[in-house]
């Protein structure tokens, strides 16, 4: 569900950033959006939180008031297929434009195909995060495991996901690219698998901060494929 509240005495970005940050805490907020033009907050909740709690948690000292735009309020409820439909086109596209480009060849490479379709997945990625690097921090931290703690392996994340898709893009050193890839996708899937089993009401980081993405097992079902393929191209050397 969404809804929109008026926020007043916000003055700078940071005050805007720090609304976000605060409401991203809440364990019902999946996203959050802060319009400082607009003094707007469109939230998006996995259930309904009452307009006391959103103050509570935004700024007990009321230096920012939180109220219901009741012009504005919405519920909005989205289909599966609607709420995963970038994920998905996404991995249709990747899949599609790695075996077109296997087609040039006499015969199929599993191991090439494999190699591209995971340079195309970790461009792809890292670029919608660079997007908002700072929003895609935020997220993430609200489920890994290290970035809970390192706030800095928010923005380190978004940059190792570029250099692994130029390492598999390159066939650098496979050995190495695809062990590395193996440990890096399973360190980052036991925060999501912990956000699961703990039926945690959050964003999904993993196309940054661009779309509302729920975290579900279709988050773990993505990075279990990259770590499938890792292990497999490991086997096949």
């Amino acid at each position: 569900m969404t809804h929109t509240y008026k926020i007043s005495g916000m003055t700078c970005g940071n005050c805007a950033a720090t609304i976000k940050s605060q409401l991203l805490k809440m364990p019902d907020v999946v996203s959050a959006e802060i319009s400082l033009e607009n003094k707007v907050a469109t939230i998006v909740m996995g259930k309904h939180i009452a307009t006391y709690e959103l103050q509570a948690a935004i700024s007990p000292t009321k230096k920012y008031i939180i109220t219901e735009d009741n012009a504005t309020m919405k519920v909005e409820t989205r289909s599966w297929l609607e709420t995963y439909k970038p994920i998905l086109l996404i991995f249709l596209f990747i899949t599609g434009i790695t075996l077109l480009i296997m087609n040039a060849n006499p015969y199929f490479n599993l191991m090439q195909w494999m190699n591209q379709f995971m340079a195309g997945f970790f461009f792809v990625f890292s670029f919608f995060k660079m997007l908002d690097i700072k929003g895609f921090s935020e997220s993430f931290s609200m489920y890994d495991i290290i970035a809970k703690h390192f706030k800095l392996w928010g923005y380190v994340y978004v940059f190792i996901e570029l250099g692994l898709g130029i390492a598999f893009l390159l066939n650098f050193n496979p050995f190495l690219t695809n062990l590395f890839t193996l440990i890096f996708m399973t360190i980052g899937n036991i925060g999501v698998i912990q956000s699961i089993i703990n039926k945690r009401k959050i964003q999904c980081a993993c196309l940054g901060a661009v779309f509302n993405l729920p975290m579900s097992t279709v988050t773990v079902i993505e990075d279990g494929i990259m770590m499938v393929m890792s292990g497999v191209m490991l086997l096949m050397m």
